[in-house]
């Protein structure tokens, strides 16, 4: 930096000290330190604008560029705010800086000429440098108006106008501003409407890209199920078995024939190939049955009759059987009644078996026959109308329901029956027929209707006592004493275990205390009952097992040992057949009695005590469920017996049963009335944009299809598992299932295989059912109640469901349905059924609407999408038999009361409910719900109008022990602007507790708490998955 020095001799003695000293200063602050100035009004107000000048701008030493521009700020300035009159030349400038003349021009004449040269530049250059801005102010075009600032004209612009011009002026930019002003605001609508036609473009291309992926989608699923039809078309051409349609039923139509007479050696060696006649029991016949009339047809001798209460509940049983026919001509069975055969003055009463003891005393001394147990009249019985000669397929029913320990009990040993099938409790080695004869127990019950009063908990599994035996050796004389040593060591035994040292208790009684029943003369040496049937109820519920001994005199079954059969399966008593090789038991054709009893051999008396404790809890309780079972199917009434005895002859000739009844669906409409329609809902919710599946016409499950084969080959399984060969079902959720490669190699009819068997991901998934099973569709019902609104929008959300079959609305309301109510149309139909009265067992029946084995039950304020509704078909179709749905709910123990169970609807990661508001199940199970549930538990759903779903948990998982299965993470439902329900009413959550109590607690309808809990859900297999891109998963959402 070079330093610009100015220096004078000149002085300026007159000079005041203040203005000398600002003078001073401000030459200082401007690097003229050696100039003065002479006093005079121009160089005085210089002087002071430098000092100004210099305060407000603090320097001592400033380039040379820097003090050029200063002067410059400084001169303008000072011409422009110059009085009147009143100029600065540069002449005087120089003076003031100079003094009064009193400079060496001569002397300085170079710094002169510098100095002229220097204040000149200082002039012009800020007048050039004005006029080239205004200049470029001009030229220049505003780009920006909201941006750019207008500069202001210099100031001798605005004082040479006059006041004419500058008001002119002013209102020219006025009107300027105002003209800008609009068209800021015009511009600003535009860019407003561009903007907002810009947002309307952008919405319809994404509304025509979702309508283009619905097209695509659409179009996708098209051409699947265009596939599909060319694969159904495929089959229908290659199919080499055909169909077949349900058989005509054939029938005999015409009386057995006249046969020569059988002899006694013929009688004996009887079987069901040389002895019955298979010509009256067509396959296709449906094993019709005749009953003679008792009251026509009594084959009794003088002075005998049928016990009223038996005849009387016999052909009242027998009417309510499906197999039962009034024209003889087209029986394949003709029953015979022949006991239980009492004097005519007992005959008229009708003493249950609890009464039993207190009138055998006077049934006994009025007894004056002296053929003392032979009842039947052989000539009578020969003569029947429709004997045929022989007696071939004609059944003789031999019942004890009152003496239960008279010889009358076997009336017809020794008589020649010919061909003719026995039916009894009580029969001798020499005399049973095996597979022809059949036992059965005695007719101990009611006649029929619901015998759980009558049972007994199942648990706790261990009861007081580990082994209980009530009753007493009663022969008529001392030669029927039991000669053989093993039986009086067995007693002896036995005692001993009561005095042992053993912390089990037993109870263990041969001799009747007191004695409460007076022997009858015809009495047949056996262990009799000791007490009452109430007081022998009270100990069996107390023990764990019920020792049952074998009957004498080489009998391999009595009715006094099946009667001890019966009180211990109905007292949940496991009972223990000591000799179960020397003796017969019920049914043994189709009962697998080890399942529910021991079975050992006398010689295993020793290791009696080991092996009862060698049992466990769960062994126990399996046992003592079956027995119950057992009990209540096939024993526990008149219509359990003869229903009974009906299926194991027909299951012995391999006759299918009779089909079970649906329920015929009335329709809410008339039959003139056509329902409203609406159009298609589209785009009413948005469902998931992918392809589920094939749009399919309606498809029906397959019915009826194992008739002749399913009770031959898991004849087994249906009288001791389903507990049910009574009915034939259209499709049971047990059926076998094919191995893997007859899909591809014989047995491919129906199947649709992922990637026609390749496998594949989410592409190939939703193009095929896959799985184990033949394609089928499902069945939504739907129950409600005067909520149209709610129901048409529920309807409307399956349009467009794939493997959708039908949809049955169960009208419960008895108003029907307003005549102006559109409903939707979603392409399948919808049957709306009118419901026998307002119940929520209506859910449950089985209407013959309903042609799938799938069934989806759902509340009509469910909202389910489609992907939820598909992924819980294919979880069902690998578990049919058991609930799968959606909302889970769980029992939970009561840690109040120590003996309740509470019902929770609380998040938990265990459950043992699914609702049935929202969940698929196998219609057998509706079949069973409306025919086999007792009757109390649906009188509990009307009484409560609740707990139906709680009762088909209960059933479904009775019946295959087995905890539902839970699908997704949904775990309840939510419906915006539905009514309120009723489940939201806390009275409605506490009858579910009393609900499952009743169920449970008391525990008289199941006899223990068949739930069982989970603790898994079920998602889709690539849920979560990382995949690669050009890989789809199985589902966008689940």
């Amino acid at each position: 930096m070079t330093t610009y020095e100015l220096t004078s001799k000149c002085r300026d003695d007159d000079d005041d000290d203040d203005s000398s000293k600002t003078i001073s200063a401000t030459r200082k602050k401007l690097g003229f330190s050696q100039i003065k100035s002479t006093k005079n009004p121009i160089s005085e107000q210089f002087s002071n604008n430098v000092a100004n000048l210099a305060s407000s701008s603090t320097f001592l030493v400033i380039d040379e560029s820097e003090k050029l521009g200063k002067f410059q700020q400084y001169l303008s300035a000072n011409s422009l705010n110059g009085s009147a009159g009143t100029s600065a030349s540069p002449s005087s400038l120089v003076t003031c800086l100079c003094g009064n003349g009193k400079c060496n021009w001569f002397r300085h004449y170079r710094m002169y000429k510098t100095i002229l040269a220097i204040l000149l530049l200082l002039v012009l250059l800020p007048l050039f440098a004005h006029r080239n801005l205004l200049n470029s102010d001009n030229d220049e075009p505003q780009l920006d108006m909201h941006h750019a600032r207008p500069l202001l004209d210099a100031y001798e612009d605005f004082s040479s106008m006059r006041a004419s011009d500058l008001k002119m002026r002013i209102e020219e930019l006025l009107r300027i501003k105002s003209t800008v002003s609009v068209e800021l605001r015009e511009l600003e609508a535009r860019r407003q409407k561009l903007q907002s036609d810009i947002g309307q473009y952008n919405q319809k291309i994404e509304e025509l890209k979702q309508e283009l992926m619905r097209e695509q989608t659409e179009l996708e699923r098209l051409k699947i199920s265009v596939e599909q039809a060319q694969v159904a078309q495929r089959e229908a051409v290659q199919r080499n078995t055909p169909d077949l349609a349900l058989p005509r039923t054939l029938f005999p139509n015409s009386l057995p024939r006249k046969m020569p007479p059988a002899s006694m050696q013929t009688a004996i060696s009887c079987e069901m190939h040389n002895c019955f006649d298979h010509s009256r029991c067509s396959l296709t016949s449906g094993f019709p049955v005749y009953l003679y009339d008792p009251d026509v047809y009594n084959v009794l001798k003088t002075g005998y009759d049928i016990d009223g209460f038996m005849r009387t509940t016999i052909k009242q049983t027998l009417g309510y059987n499906a197999h039962f026919v009034r024209d003889p001509k087209q029986a394949c069975i003709y029953l015979v009644l022949v006991g239980e055969a009492l004097l005519e003055n007992d005959a008229t009463k009708n003493n249950r078996y609890s009464a039993l003891e207190e009138d055998q005393k006077e049934r006994v001394s009025a007894r004056a026959l002296t053929d003392k147990y032979e009842t039947v009249d052989m000539a009578k019985l020969y003569r029947l109308p429709f004997w045929g000669g022989d007696g071939r397929n004609h059944v003789l029913l031999n019942f004890a329901r009152r003496n239960l320990n008279s010889r009358s009990t076997n009336a017809l040993f020794g008589q020649n029956t010919m061909r003719a099938i026995l039916v009894q409790s009580a029969f001798e080695l020499s005399q049973f027929r095996p597979n022809y004869d059949l036992i059965v127990p005695p007719i101990l019950g009611p006649p029929g209707g619901d015998v759980w009063q009558e049972c007994t908990s199942m648990v706790p599994a261990r009861r007081t006592y580990l082994l209980s035996f009530q009753g007493e050796l009663r022969p008529l004389d001392s030669s029927q004493q039991s000669a053989e040593p093993l039986d009086d060591f067995i007693l002896d035994h036995l005692l001993e275990m009561v005095r042992g040292a053993t912390q089990d208790k037993f109870l263990l009684q041969f001799k009747c205390i007191p004695a409460t029943e007076q022997m009858d003369e015809n009495a047949a040496a056996d262990w009799a009952l000791c007490g009452t049937d109430s007081s022998r109820k009270a100990v069996l519920k107390d023990s764990t097992f019920a020792l049952i001994l074998p009957p004498l005199e080489r009998r391999i079954s009595s009715t006094l040992m099946l009667a001890r059969l019966y009180e211990a399966l109905r007292s949940g008593a496991i009972p223990v057949i000591l000799g179960a090789d020397e003796v017969r038991l019920p049914y043994i054709e189709t009962i697998d009695w080890r399942k529910l009893t021991l079975l050992l051999p006398k010689a295993r008396i020793t290791e009696l005590h080991f092996l009862l404790r060698a049992i466990q809890d769960s062994d126990l309780l399996l046992m003592r469920r079956q027995g119950r079972l057992v009990w209540e199917r096939y024993l526990s009434s008149v219509q359990a017996t003869v229903d009974t005895i009906i299926a194991s002859l027909r299951d012995r000739l391999g006759v299918p049963p009779r089909p079970v009844s649906p329920v015929i669906a009335q329709s809410v409409f008339n039959s003139t009335f056509i329902p409203l329609k609406s159009d298609p809902p589209v785009g009413m919710e948005n469902e998931p944009e992918e392809s589920l599946g094939p749009i399919e016409p309606p498809y029906s499950s397959p019915a009826y299809r194992r008739n002749y084969t399913i009770l031959r080959i898991q004849s087994k399984e249906a009288w001791n598992d389903w507990v049910d060969p009574f009915y034939m079902y259209p499709q049971l959720p047990f059926d076998p299932i094919l191995p893997s490669e007859a899909k591809f190699l014989g047995s491919h009819m129906g199947f649709r295989p992922i990637g026609k068997g390749s496998g594949g991901a989410g592409k190939e998934f939703s193009e095929a059912l896959g799985g184990n099973h033949p394609r089928e569709q499902f069945t939504i019902v739907i129950l409600t109640y005067e909520r149209e609104q709610v129901l048409m929008d529920s309807l409307g959300r399956l349009y467009g469901l794939p493997y959708l079959h039908k949809v049955v609305v169960v009208w419960n309301s008895p108003k029907p349905p307003l005549d102006d109510l559109r409903w939707p149309d979603i392409g399948v139909p919808v049957a709306v059924v009118r419901a026998p009265r307002n119940s929520l067992n209506n859910r449950f029946l089985p209407f013959d609407v309903v042609e799938t084995e799938a069934v989806l039950s759902v509340d009509d304020d469910a909202h389910l999408r489609h992907d939820e509704i598909l992924f819980g078909f294919r979880v069902w179709r690998e578990h049919r038999d058991r609930v799968v749905g959606f909302p889970g709910r769980f029992h939970a123990w009561d840690l109040n009361t120590n003996h309740n169970w509470n019902y929770n609807s609380n998040y938990s990661c265990e459950l043992s409910m699914v609702l049935t508001g929202a969940a698929f199940i196998h219609k057998y199970y509706m079949y069973l719900y409306t025919y086999h549930l007792p009757q109390a538990i649906r009188d509990k759903v009307d009484e409560y109008m609740n707990c139906e779903d709680i009762a088909m948990n209960f059933l479904v998982s009775h019946i295959t022990r087995k905890p539902p299965v839970k699908v997704t993470s949904r775990w309840t439902f939510r419906c915006p602007g539905c009514p309120v329900s009723l489940s939201e009413d806390d009275t409605h959550f506490q009858e579910r507790h009393k609900c499952i109590n009743f169920f449970t607690q008391v525990r008289i309808v199941f006899g223990y708490t068949p739930l069982l809990n989970t603790q898994y859900r079920a998602d889709s297999i690539l849920f979560k998955t990382r995949i690669p891109h050009d890989k789809q998963k199985c589902f966008k959402y689940i």
